[in-house]
């Protein structure tokens, strides 16, 4: 029988199971491999191989290795890149820390880059391009490969929704000069924070190792931070989360036990010190234990997407579509409602922790959305969806009597 306290919930170490939290655990009593060990190298290894690109670094975030990619870029100062409204500030801050400016492009319907309103928001500073598979949809590749081609615009790609999905049959973070993957606590593989650049082209490779091995560790304090969140997330907040798990939550990144997935000062366009680092071997062991699960992960994400689709078509919501051509991962099911607020209010109260993804065009809701670039008004599409989503789950530890709870929940309120 299930415990009736734990929440069916949407983040909070999704993806992590009985052997990740193990692994962790006995992590915790292994301090001399915390930062120098093989098991990085070993990520990177078999990174490679799965994606079929020829270099792969790892690093301690996806904004770290967005960093990289653009310290190695070396773009002029000033220059502009575009990516989507529609996302998260830290997208768009790792372009303003390199002295760039981030320039927002509306969404389209799938959630993805508008390629028509890309074409109108290209300048003479303009200098690459950064594509988000939002929510594991591939974006449309062959019409973004075409204008970056056409105005000599370097393609990134953001993979952090998004490790598995294809694009024609070929993986997504391929198609671009360089891609950067996330392994955040909520992503499709996790191991609380860590992340990967990718790259085929040779001098781009030689600047971000160089940065790579100038970023240098992070220190065992923050490593330990990382180590118990899987622990004490499964083992002391969750199993009595609707009583008094939420604030055991709260009192411990208060006194920074644990960590937040994202710093108050990124919120205001500023770096904590805590990026850019490398990854850490023990974070390593833990990304390396969730990718020898990604294919299972993602064909149980795609499964789950396949009963929201039988269980939702009689309810009034718009649901993601799937284009042709796609293999989507669905990071996490993206439904729209006009009373989404509402819903999600209420879903809350009753231990369902539906989410909200993106409330604002740069999320979290509280991003002061002038200081990382945005200009209110300048991505309408991006504003009318915030405030109208909802996230429904997908992970791992979510199976079909979770989606009944969820979709019987949303019925009855309507």
């Amino acid at each position: 029988m299930k415990n009736p306290f734990r929440p069916i919930s949407i983040s909070l170490s999704p993806n992590t199971q009985a052997d990740d939290v193990k692994l962790a655990f006995l992590l915790l009593f292994k301090k001399s491999i915390w930062k120098v060990g093989d098991a990085v190298s070993g990520l990177e290894e078999n990174f490679k191989k799965y994606e079929g690109v020829k270099y792969a670094y790892s690093f301690n975030s996806g904004r770290s290795s967005l960093m990289a990619i653009m310290e190695g870029l070396g773009l002029p100062e000033g220059s502009q890149v575009l990516l989507q409204a529609f996302t998260c500030n830290a997208a768009a801050n790792p372009i303003l820390w390199a002295g760039l400016e981030p320039v927002f492009v509306d969404c389209d319907q799938n959630y993805n880059l508008s390629v028509d309103d890309l074409k109108k928001k290209i300048t003479q500073k303009s200098r690459a391009v950064m594509v988000q598979h939002t929510f594991g949809l591939p974006a449309d590749m062959d019409e973004i490969q075409k204008i970056c081609d056409e105005n000599n615009l370097v393609l990134i790609e953001d993979c952090a929704h998004s490790l598995g999905a294809e694009y024609k049959g070929r993986r997504v973070g391929t198609f671009g000069k360089a891609a950067f993957f996330s392994f955040g606590r909520d992503k499709m593989i996790s191991c609380v924070y860590g992340g990967m650049a990718v790259t085929d082209d040779e001098h781009l490779a030689k600047k971000i190792a160089v940065f790579q091995e100038e970023a240098g560790y992070p220190g065992n304090g923050w490593v330990l931070q990382q180590l118990l969140h899987p622990v004490l997330m499964n083992w002391f907040i969750l199993p009595t989360y609707s009583i008094i798990g939420k604030y055991k939550l709260v009192a411990l990144q208060w006194f920074h036990v644990l960590s937040k997935a994202i710093h108050w000062k990124e919120k205001r366009g500023l770096k904590p010190d805590y990026f850019p680092k490398r990854l850490p071997n023990a974070l390593a062991i833990l990304a390396q234990n969730q990718f020898n699960k990604l294919e299972r992960f993602n064909n149980h994400r795609r499964e789950i997407a396949e009963l929201y689709y039988r269980e939702l078509k009689k309810i009034n919501f718009v649901m993601p579509s799937n284009p042709n051509n796609r293999s989507q991962v669905f990071l996490r099911f993206a439904i729209r409602h006009n009373d989404a607020a509402k819903i999600i209010k209420k879903s809350w109260q009753r231990n369902l922790l539906i989410g909200d993804w993106y409330r604002t065009p740069v999320d979290p809701f509280d991003t002061k959305t002038e200081t990382v670039g945005y200009k209110k008004g300048s991505c309408p599409n991006a504003e009318t969806f915030a405030g109208k989503m909802i996230n429904l789950p997908t992970h791992i530890n979510i199976g079909e009597i979770e989606i009944k709870k969820i979709v019987n929940f949303i019925a009855s309120i309507k």
